[in-house]
């Protein structure tokens, strides 16, 4: 065959080169069981197989096996920071080792229907960030899908949600604060109106705390990615008599603590600081940033039991405990 077709290699040029029928080289490649073959022939089909770069395609596995192993994953319009990207690579890793295909869809439901995008790859589950709406559940369970996961949805009939609640992220950074003797607090809100799903949650645990711990705040500042913005904030958080401040995630907390140092403070004596996430800057920041984290690894794992379950037919697992998000705690607070 010459190296230059664009023909796709099929099991049927696998089994003229190993010298073997078609059905041989399925039972090979699939490991099906029960079947008299003999370790060489095996190893001929092996090595046509690999000669010729063959590869089961997806939508013949789902023919196959009567599902298929494709999970599909749709990402709204959002920037995709270090945060978001480990949560997709342990994802990923995590569905690899259950013989589960990740597929990632980037953009936002006016670029593409939802429906032009699962219809073309036919997934076992499909997971968002944002809710379905009936119809498009009711669509995809009539297609098959095993699972349909709304990970910032609101929890409808056919749908689950997050296994981290978002308020729960700002409740800790704010119980942190409270607990080193601050009474009035702040929030550093993105300027970015794409994160809203996030910061808004987010903020709102920060003001159930803020209710119970009776505590003034929190005095809410939006701010940029930018020094001269954030020292603006810090002026009117210390006008306000705001003392610590919870930042939506590290990189706003990182501008804030610019802020600081561009009107001559110092934190945490004069504003203490925490974010979200625990980058890789959170560390060498002047001072090291005080954050809270999030286990993607273990939050990785149950989804990937979660869709193991509802492809198998069986009951979803228990949800991952609280103690999934916890407090890094350095210099900034």
């Amino acid at each position: 065959m010459s190296q230059n077709s664009t023909r796709r290699v099929t099991s049927a040029d696998v089994a003229r080169l190993a010298g073997v029928s078609r059905a041989t080289v399925s039972y090979v490649l699939n490991d099906t069981p029960k079947q008299t073959i003999s370790a060489g022939t095996r190893t001929r089909v092996l090595d046509a197989a690999t000669r010729l770069g063959y590869a089961p395609s997806a939508a013949a596995r789902t023919l196959r096996t009567g599902r298929s192993d494709v999970v599909l994953c749709l990402l709204p319009d959002w920037p995709i920071g270090p945060e978001l990207g480990s949560t997709l690579n342990n994802l990923s890793t995590a569905l690899a080792r259950q013989g589960l295909t990740f597929v990632v869809h980037p953009g936002n439901r006016e670029d593409r229907p939802i429906g032009e995008i699962w219809k073309a790859i036919t997934p076992a589950a499909v997971i968002a960030w944002s809710d379905f709406s009936p119809a498009e559940i009711a669509a995809m369970r009539s297609a098959g899908v095993a699972l349909v996961v709304a990970l910032l949805g609101h929890g409808g009939e056919h749908e689950r949600e997050s296994t981290v609640p978002q308020d729960l992220i700002g409740r800790r950074q704010a119980e942190h604060l409270v607990s080193t003797g601050h009474s009035r607090l702040g929030y550093a809100y993105p300027d970015d109106e794409r994160l809203r799903i996030f910061a808004d949650p987010r903020l709102a645990g920060v003001r159930q705390t803020c209710r119970r711990s009776r505590v003034g705040g929190p005095a809410t500042e939006t701010v940029a990615l930018d020094p001269g913005s954030a020292a603006a904030a810090v002026r009117r958080w210390q006008a306000a008599g705001v003392t610590g401040v919870c930042a939506y995630n590290d990189e706003v907390a990182l501008a804030v603590l610019s802020g600081v140092r561009r009107l001559g403070l110092h934190a945490p004596g004069d504003l203490a600081v925490i974010g979200v996430d625990d980058i890789p800057p959170a560390r060498l920041a002047v001072p090291p940033l005080t954050t809270v984290t999030t286990d993607q690894a273990a939050v990785a794992e149950f989804l990937t039991a979660t869709v193991v379950a509802a492809i198998a037919g069986r009951p979803a697992p228990p949800a991952p405990s609280a103690d999934l998000v916890s407090l890094v705690r350095r210099d900034s607070a």
